[in-house]
């Protein structure tokens, strides 16, 4: 068994299930991905588990979203992060009772932690506090690459310290702000980031009201940035003017692929320019894909070529 799906089982309100389970855990050496979102675990669930990972050496994804941790859980899970050598993907979206002092613990775990690739955060209130704590934490990590913090009332000051930490991280790639309050302030800051950045391939800005002044930060940064491929900037009110803006900057930027314009007041004219621009992008992309493919090749047949002869029969059979 490497994968279990446990989610909506409120029998884990139970303290004495939880601890079975934590000590399931804490002996098992196959179970690799544990799904319990929505089960109510809170604290005291948290603790067990956390205790258990501490001997689990085969868990690499772990499923906590909706499960009302709140702040001491989160230092119990925080204090696991800064030993823990095998989780790669931990989801505690949906915890409201997390708040900033939750971010601080693990902003703190994820200082020293150095396997830790997918955190999502979603939903717990963070605010431009807990995201401080977490910007401090990602200019030193160098492992962390996709941090979701949707629905977390990020305002431009958070925006800012999240900027800040872009201008130095080397491995973030997917940043998620969905349904924040960013505004044309605050994306003007991760626009300057993204101007130096060149890790961050993803960004989702959607319902930020990011404005067509917003939009012209980003237009900015795309004129220079190499590496994102994919803006998502639905609900933010970018008009005409924004989109112009947009359009222009693509008119020379040759790596952005994805660009989400959906409910923005934009005009079809606008929006089949920008088609166009993304097109021709994607179209280079794959003539690039195509030709590093035909250049690798011959190393690749070269390869098989070398290999003894017991090794050829066996990958034919």
């Amino acid at each position: 068994l490497t994968t279990l799906d446990l989610s909506s089982n409120l029998w884990t309100t139970r303290v004495e299930l939880s601890e079975g389970l934590a000590i399931a855990l804490s002996t098992n050496s196959t179970l690799t991905s544990l799904n319990l979102w929505n089960n109510q675990i809170r604290t005291a669930g948290s603790r067990w588990l956390a205790e258990a990972l501490a001997f689990n050496s085969t868990l690499t994804t772990l499923n906590l979203s909706s499960n009302q941790v709140g702040g001491p859980g989160a230092l119990r899970l925080a204090t696991l992060l800064k030993t823990n050598s095998t989780l790669t993907a931990l989801n505690l979206n949906s915890n409201h009772l997390f708040g900033a002092t939750g971010s601080r613990y693990l902003a703190e775990a994820l200082k020293t932690n150095s396997t830790l690739i997918t955190l999502d955060l979603g939903g717990n209130n963070i605010r431009d506090q807990g995201v401080e704590w977490l910007a401090e934490a990602l200019a030193v990590n160098s492992t962390l690459a996709t941090l979701n913090l949707w629905n977390n009332k990020v305002g431009s000051e958070g925006a800012e310290r999240l900027a800040g930490a872009l201008t130095t991280n080397s491995a973030l790639t997917a940043l998620n702000l969905l349904n924040n309050n960013v505004g044309p302030e605050g994306t003007g800051r991760l626009a300057e980031a993204l101007a130096i950045n060149s890790t961050l391939a993803t960004l989702d800005l959607r319902s930020n009201r990011v404005g067509a002044a917003g939009a012209g930060y980003l237009a900015e940064a795309l004129a220079t940035n190499s590496t994102l491929t994919t803006l998502i900037l639905e609900g933010n009110i970018v008009g005409d003017e924004g989109a112009g803006q947009l359009a222009e900057a693509l008119a020379t930027n040759s790596t952005l692929t994805e660009l989400t314009l959906w409910n923005n007041q934009v005009a079809k004219q606008k929006m089949e320019r920008l088609g166009a621009h993304l097109d021709r992008n994607k179209h280079n992309l794959e003539k690039k894909s195509a030709l590093l493919f035909l250049m690798l090749l011959p190393l690749l047949s070269h390869d098989v070529e070398d290999q003894p002869p017991s090794s050829k029969r066996q990958r034919r059979t």
